[in-house]
């Protein structure tokens, strides 16, 4: 019997390499933006909802918190009356009043410790208003903030162009006095029954001291989303505070790294990243620079986009641990330096103004 002699194996064509500017797609497929709008538009309804719902607000008639539509007190009424001792109110002052408020707040600095100001960029109702207003102000005026110096590029990031038209104003306004108004009345159903709250304004009988506070706050609401809103969230902000000063403690959070050392890339972008940042920062720039940044990766995104058929792969990207605690190294100078070394001379005269 005669051996059979090995068959060559089909031609499958000429090996591709792969091309690793591709876009990486986030968890199950989705983009990460789309991820960030259901985590935002999931955590808005719950604050609308959650005193409608009893799941958690301050009732000033009874005077204390309702939490999943049971009393949260801090069970000082029996000591009051004399049916507990010194050592039980003690304990109930720990158990229900220190412990939750360390557990929240515990677990809030460490995220931020450890990832930033997640809970602004992906979860705060207030920047979510703020996105939204900025991207229709951005179309009637071509500016994000009413103080931006100059317009940004009708040029997205994707290639499409959103040219700005007067006309948007009449979206604009209505906008800002709806939210404004929107988060007054929510605010107040934090404070009274939302039965209440509601039952009075679908009759229009408002108390007096409930049309004086809907008015007072949605005048001061209006102001703020109108002219002031990343500005409230940079600096008047206690909790995106507070997350700011925990990331920057720790060297090895995440942090957007910027590859320096190509930086002439950047030559072929129109500073798409520093144009989506929703807070107006320079995401090249150095960590110490980056305070407010609110962890969105809408800088990322737009690398990705513009520098999506480059081989080499995108400039902006999330990093972690030692990568992380490089950059925090740098300084202003440091950082400039080797953004010079390698960028020609009209590039890096064109980044300095970024």
């Amino acid at each position: 019997m005669k051996p059979t002699a090995a068959r060559p194996l089909p031609s499958t064509g000429p090996a591709v390499a792969p091309h690793v500017g591709t876009r990486k797609a986030g968890w199950l497929g989705l983009p990460v933006q789309r991820w960030r709008q259901i985590t935002q538009a999931g955590f808005f309804l719950l604050f609308i909802f959650a005193p409608i719902f009893d799941i958690f607000r301050l009732d000033l008639n009874v005077k204390h918190f309702i939490f999943f539509g049971l009393d949260w007190t801090l069970g000082l009424d029996d000591f009051v009356a004399g049916r507990a001792s010194p050592a039980q109110a003690a304990l109930n002052l720990v158990l229900r009043g220190f412990l939750p408020l360390l557990g929240i707040g515990g677990t809030l600095i460490y995220v931020s410790w450890k990832w930033g100001r997640l809970y602004c960029g992906w979860l705060c109702p207030h920047f979510s208003i703020v996105e939204t207003i900025n991207q229709t102000l951005r179309r009637a005026i071509g500016k994000q903030s009413l103080w931006d110096k100059k317009q940004v590029p009708a040029r997205n990031p994707d290639g499409s162009e959103t040219k700005p038209d007067a006309i948007w104003w009449f979206a604009v306004l209505p906008l800002v006095i709806l939210c404004a108004m929107l988060w007054a009345v929510v605010l107040l159903t934090y404070l009274l029954p939302p039965a209440e709250i509601y039952g009075n304004l679908w009759h229009g009988t408002p108390t007096r001291n409930q049309t004086i506070f809907l008015s007072a706050a949605s005048i001061a609401f209006f102001i703020e989303f109108m002219f002031a809103r990343h500005l409230f969230c940079r600096y008047a902000c206690a909790i995106g505070l507070f997350q700011s000063l925990a990331w920057m403690a720790n060297d090895k959070a995440m942090v957007v790294g910027f590859k320096r050392e190509r930086a002439k890339d950047c030559s072929t972008c129109f500073s798409a990243c520093d144009h989506v940042c929703p807070m107006r920062l320079n995401p090249r720039n150095v960590k110490r620079m980056m305070f407010a940044c609110v962890q969105c990766g809408q800088c990322v995104d737009a690398c990705e986009h513009t520098q999506e058929e480059n081989p080499s792969g995108t400039l902006l990207n999330w990093v972690h641990d030692m990568r992380a605690e490089s950059e925090a190294a740098f300084n202003v100078g440091a950082a400039r330096r080797i953004m010079l070394k390698s960028v020609p001379a009209d590039a890096a005269s064109t980044d300095k103004e970024h």
